[in-house]
């Protein structure tokens, strides 16, 4: 192989750095997110679009008069609709983003899917599920893309680790308070998304993966640093920042709620969370600031329910490849945070509370199901 000339290795270097600078942009550009002028924070969970080629794929599930004319696109059309119907402050996207196996080009098909966030110009995150690694682009690799595309705020994993850490895109991103106001340049809401990978590799334990020790021990640094932080700089405050956390695999504990305690669906046979409890919901009870957990994976179950303070939640399925059911509209979840009125300037304080509601693809695209999941009672 002829070697590089002295300006042609120069120009290389340069060309690296500069995409690797134009890859950091576009992920920081959007940073930091912040409760707007109205005192909210809306965010919107889009689970299961299981997106591949678009006007060539055919949907699932949906009435047979309905196939000639479905594909790819009504995900598309109904992500359009949502967007400009709630206007969300960030795009919450929990893994199954594409449907690798059915695509022919994995990051032609991540593109497509992604694409109304990135044409409205709104903040996204993104996790990955079990099915967007199925193609000639590695779990790694899809990651990587997202990471690189314009406008996300996901991240590949932290990168203050000295050591390895198990899955693709760990990270959190935090939710400053109003412009204007005393805590403007402080923290209200931390959000934590993980990687709760696919298929197990352990043989004595079958089908689908778990949140690993090294994850839970990243989640328990981070959100311990976190709570220090905001209690040493706000005076009197006895209370952590609320979190909220996203993934694709429901936790085990998802099963121990039933109609008696939940709102929304369960119409799946049983929950598809993995065969071993990796202990990662205990965690959670104990660092103390974690409010809900937002999966996906289980289309037909939409439900929200309160286990040992914190709300267990479905988005239900979005996209129009994944399973479903003919006549129960796709959906997605709707996430609102409100600050409380404060006299001081600025005219917003802490966070008040965190509701909730789905929005539905009929043809009102009907919201159901408000509910509040937290209220801060200091």
């Amino acid at each position: 192989m002829a070697s590089l000339k002295p300006y042609s290795l120069t120009l290389l270097i340069f060309t690296v750095l500069l995409f690797s600078a134009s890859a950091n942009a576009k992920q920081h550009s959007t940073l930091p997110l912040r409760f707007g002028q109205n005192g909210q924070f809306k965010i919107l969970q889009v689970a299961d679009m299981h997106y591949a080629d678009g006007k060539t794929t055919p949907c699932l599930d949906v009435f047979p008069d309905q196939l000639a004319t479905c594909s790819d696109l009504n995900t598309t059309a109904f992500l359009e609709r949502v967007i400009q119907a709630e206007k969300p402050d960030l795009v919450v996207f929990t893994g199954d983003n594409i449907f690798a196996a059915d695509s022919t080009d994995a990051a032609k098909s991540l593109d497509a899917a992604f694409a109304p966030v990135v044409r409205w110009g709104i903040p996204w995150a993104a996790v990955l599920g079990n099915h967007d690694q199925e193609s000639a682009l590695s779990r790694e690799g899809v990651m990587q893309h997202i990471v690189q595309m314009e406008g996300t705020v996901s991240q590949f994993n932290p990168t203050a680790r000295g050591e390895e850490m198990d899955g693709y895109g760990n990270y959190n991103v935090e939710v400053m308070g109003a412009d204007g106001s005393r805590v403007h340049n402080k923290s209200l809401l931390n959000l934590y998304f993980l990687d709760s990978g696919d298929y197990s590799i352990v043989p004595s334990v079958s089908y689908y993966d778990w949140i690993k020790p090294s994850q839970l021990l990243w989640f328990q640094q981070t959100s311990t640093k976190l709570q220090r932080e905001y209690k040493s700089e706000l005076d009197g405050q006895r209370e952590a920042a609320p979190g909220l956390v996203y993934f694709h695999i429901p936790l085990p504990e998802y099963a121990s709620l039933d109609s008696s305690n939940y709102t929304g669906v369960k119409q799946e046979a049983g929950i598809s969370s993995a065969d071993v409890n990796s202990g990662f919901f205990a965690t959670l009870v104990e660092a103390g600031d974690v409010k809900a957990v937002f999966t996906g994976h289980d289309h037909l179950n939409d439900f929200c329910g309160d286990v040992s303070g914190i709300q267990l939640c479905y988005a239900g399925g979005f996209g129009y490849h994944a399973y479903g059911k003919a006549g129960w509209p796709r959906r997605a979840r709707v996430v609102l945070a409100s600050l409380k009125k404060s006299k001081e300037e600025g005219g917003w304080g802490m966070l008040e509370s965190i509701k909730t509601w789905k929005r539905l693809d009929d043809e009102h695209l009907s919201t159901i199901h408000v509910q509040t999941l937290w209220t801060n009672t200091t």
